[in-house]
């Protein structure tokens, strides 16, 4: 690819990465809220998000590092909340030349999100690692940005008023779970399910003894098993949901 090309495919990727980068900040920032009640400082939860680009998996790691769980804990959870970036990495790889070399390859990979992967995949042609790379160059900063700047805030605003932020974050995954929810009545029903064996977790004997993260693990591992079990996924599905259709 000459230098022209590779300059307009890396402002193609400024572009349509502004308003994702847009997205991503004011997601971190509630982020940052739940980081500060983790007891986490800026520097700390701005590193966070600057190597884990997944805002399940950085909000289950922050509630568990909140609960204080073991590092295998967190380690194990986090396998779990972002075992799906591996197959949209091996989906990527797919829309790729075949003559993008490894280097850019690992690079693309470090910063896989569902965002970003759906911007790709919507191209029509092979996808540029110059293209990614100038998605990545503002949506990252605009994500770990976000989430400093939510610890810094949680430290200045009154406690009510951080209490009250932190209750937005929630309003991403009721963002994410409604839309499926809607067209999927199975997906809201394990979304239920979930709740309530959540909820059962905490006073059940024996079980309310299980540490959180261990009770979290477990509980995404066996509905997530259920779920793939009884309501799989087809492959024509798969295809549609990869190119947004």
């Amino acid at each position: 690819m000459k230098t022209g090309e590779r300059r307009m495919a890396f402002a193609k990727g400024l572009k349509i990465g502004l308003p994702i980068g847009l997205g991503y900040f004011a997601v971190a920032f509630s982020l940052g809220i739940t980081a500060k009640k983790a007891g986490l400082s800026a520097f700390q939860a701005t590193l966070t998000s600057l190597l884990l680009n997944a805002s399940a998996g950085e909000y289950a790691a922050f509630a568990l590092i909140g609960a204080n769980a073991t590092y295998l804990e967190i380690a194990i959870m986090e396998a779990v909340a972002n075992a799906r970036y591996l197959l949209m990495s091996c989906a990527l790889s797919q829309r790729l030349s075949p003559q993008t070399g490894i280097l850019h390859r690992m690079v693309m990979g470090f910063a896989v999100t569902d965002e970003l992967f759906g911007a790709s995949i919507a191209q029509k042609d092979f996808v540029s690692p110059y293209f990614y790379l100038g998605m990545m160059a503002i949506a990252m900063p605009c994500w770990a940005g976000g989430t400093g700047l939510g610890v810094v805030m949680g430290n200045i605003l009154p406690v009510a008023l951080v209490s009250a932020l932190g209750v937005s974050l929630y309003g991403m995954f009721l963002a994410i779970i409604i839309p499926p929810g809607r067209s999927q009545p199975f997906l809201l029903c394990l979304v239920l399910c979930s709740m309530l064996f959540s909820f059962l977790s905490t006073v059940l004997p024996w079980v309310c003894s299980i540490s959180t993260g261990t009770r979290t693990i477990i509980l995404t591992i066996l509905i997530s098993a259920v779920a793939a079990f009884f309501f799989p996924i087809s492959e024509q599905n798969m295809q549609k949901e990869e190119t947004g259709e």
